[in-house]
């Protein structure tokens, strides 16, 4: 197996904590049941697998929302406006830390 996502995170262990059935799992994420099965034996994860994995359920973002234009409009924030994408999350960090 190769060095991968599997390797840092976790598929069963997130998905016990979340309660969830192989199959509500991995299919929220557009993986089959036996290929989630798999990697959660340690079969090596697709790095894509694996950010998407990150996204939904670590991050807890609704992918089904976003669009090509979200993810521009950030990277142009962050790449021609540094000093507004730290304003903007270091709010952000302040807010989550206040709503927890």
């Amino acid at each position: 197996m190769t060095a991968d996502h599997s390797d840092v995170l976790d598929p069963r262990a997130i998905r016990w904590k979340l309660g969830m059935t192989q199959v509500e799992f991995w299919t929220g994420i557009g993986v089959t049941q036996s290929s989630g099965s798999r990697y959660e034996s340690g079969y090596a994860m697709p790095r894509p697998t694996g950010e998407l994995l990150r996204l939904v359920y670590i991050e807890g973002i609704d992918v089904s929302q976003l669009t090509k234009m979200d993810f521009e409009i950030a990277q142009f924030i962050k790449q021609d406006h540094l000093d507004l994408y730290h304003t903007l999350q270091s709010e952000l960090r302040s807010k989550s830390a206040t709503t927890l």
